[in-house]
This record gives C-alpha cells, structure tokens and sequence, in this order.
C-alpha cells in the first residue's frame, strides 16, 4: 500500500460521493441563536425549544393547529383590483405581489376558514407576515368583511390572528381606507351578539393596530409580541429620550391594560375554546374530549357475616 492507494483515492472518492445536506434541515432562533431541528421545531409550533422565542408561523401551520384534527374550509375572499394606483418603485406592484405569492404559496397576505375548535364552531381569520409584510391592501380588508359576513351569517364568533407592518403603500389611500372598513365590519359582529376575539402576534403593527386589531371583546397576545402604532425607533427619535424596558411589548402591555391575557403558542388553542364557550353562554369544555363524568356510584355495603357464637 502506497500514499496514493491510502489518501489520494480516498479523498477523490469521498468528493464525489460526498451527499449535499438540505439547507432548510435547521433554523436558527433568532433571540437565542440556537440551532433547531425542523421537524422538532414544527412540532413544537415554531417556538424554540430552548428559550421559548416565539418565532414566525404560517396561517396554514397555525389554523392545523387550531382546528379539531386540523380540518377547516377556506372561506372566499372577493379579489380587488390588482394594481389600481400602477404604483412602481424599485419593482412593479404586480411583480411584488407574485414574488409574495410564490413564497408563500398564498394568494394575499390573509387567510380566512371555518371550522370547529373543541367541537365549537368558529370561523378564523390569520395575517400572514412573510407576505409582504401582512399589510393591510384592499385584500385583507375584504378577507376581514368577508370573514364577519360568514360570522354572522352562521352565528359563530370569529378568531382573528393579527400580524402586520401597517397598511400597504403600493395601495396608497385605498389601504387607508381598510380601517375604517373593517371597523364596520366588527360593528356587525357587535350589532349580532357574536364574541370577536382578537389573537395579537409579532409584530402587529400600524394602521391594523388603530383598526381591527384593538376592536376585539377579548384581546390576548403572545408572549414578547411588539404591538405599537409608531415603532420604538421612531418614538425615541421624535422625544428624543430612550424609552423604558420592554416597551411596546406584549407583558408590558398587560402591565397597563392594553391587553387582557398574555398566552403561550402551545396553550393557546385550549385558551380559545374556553373563552369562545364562556361567550357564547355553553358547557365549559371537556378536557381530553372525553364524555362527562357520571354521578359518582356508591358501593352497596358488604353483608354483615353471622358471627359464629351467637
């Protein structure tokens, strides 16, 4: 054996054969830096198993999630125009949006469904962050009109999932124009009796923050979500004084009434079923799904044995 039978054929060997690793195999937290399995990770709802960051996840992964046995039907949204205002930047509005919409596999920045949760049925609406920031166009608006119009029409409640930069400069006024639009339509979720709770996740942003986002009967967050009308930065620029810890953040908020629950990804769902069944005047829910105890059965008592001398 020679240094080329024992390392030069080797070496030549192993290049070739060498297997390229998928690169989506792992995702790094952003708050931690830990690397994480993805399949580990999706179990666990995209949040780290390591500091509890709650990380980004699609409406697709959370209505899963959210619906018994992750079986729901995705209610129509009216398509706007498409490029009403022809607004172009460094690209084309039309080209963003199908840039967006190849990422993401979705058609907008909304996605809306009904199904049951904890054999309650709701209908569900979700932003979609990666989506162009999940900024409210004339599309969210009408997902958002459309997902109270089939709340009230069915008499269920409706679960909106907020997640936004605020509205959608290529749409100009017309984005604008969606906040009070929207208000409208919780008015007819009020106006009919029906529970609207809002689920505020990071970040919620913006126009959507001084509209639909802080309408709900019951708002709950997760944790560490940035919820805010202007960002932090341009707070601190305009009074020119640095701002307290954890600002604008979802506990501080609590802290000041902003919010009503402060809830983990993975407790979420039961959290949901118990307030839309408290609100909706029902049974409080059976943990486990499994039928109502019944009244407890006493044993009848043993007969007394004779006692042998008497």
């Amino acid at each position: 054996m020679n240094w080329i039978s024992n390392y030069v054929r080797p070496t030549i060997n192993s290049l070739f054969s060498r297997r390229e690793v998928p690169e989506n195999l792992w995702t790094k937290c952003d708050e931690c830096g830990t690397m994480l399995f993805h399949r580990e990770l999706s179990e666990n709802l995209n949040v780290c198993t390591h500091c509890d960051h709650h990380m980004a996840i699609s409406p697709r992964a959370r209505f899963a999630a959210l619906f018994d046995g992750g079986i729901y039907v995705d209610v129509p949204v009216p398509a706007p125009i498409s490029d009403p205002l022809h607004f172009k930047d460094q690209k084309k509005y039309p080209d963003r949006l199908k840039a967006a919409q190849k990422a993401t596999e979705e058609a907008e920045a909304m996605l809306v469904g009904e199904g049951e949760i904890g054999r309650t049925p709701v209908v569900a609406a979700c932003q979609d962050f990666s989506f162009m920031a999940g900024s409210m166009g004339m599309y969210v608006g009408n997902a958002i009109i459309a997902a109270a119009e089939r709340a009230v029409h069915l008499k269920r409640p409706l679960i909106l999932f907020s997640a936004a930069g605020g509205a959608r400069m290529q749409e100009g006024i017309l984005s604008l124009m969606q906040m009070p639009r929207t208000t409208v339509a919780v008015q007819m979720l009020k106006e009919a009796g029906l529970p609207y709770i809002v689920v505020l996740t990071h970040p919620t942003t913006g126009g959507v923050t001084a509209s639909y986002a802080m309408l709900g009967d019951v708002h709950i967050s997760e944790p560490n979500a940035l919820i805010c009308f202007a960002g932090p930065r341009v707070i601190e620029q305009t009074i020119r004084e640095k701002l307290p810890e954890g600002f604008q953040r979802a506990e501080y908020l609590l802290d000041h009434g902003m919010l009503d629950r402060v809830t983990h990804r993975g407790q979420m769902r039961d959290e949901l079923i118990s307030i839309v069944r408290m609100l909706m005047g029902e049974t409080p829910p059976v943990m486990g799904d499994l039928p109502e105890p019944s009244a407890a059965v006493e044993p009848d008592a043993p007969a007394e044995t004779p006692d042998p001398k008497t």
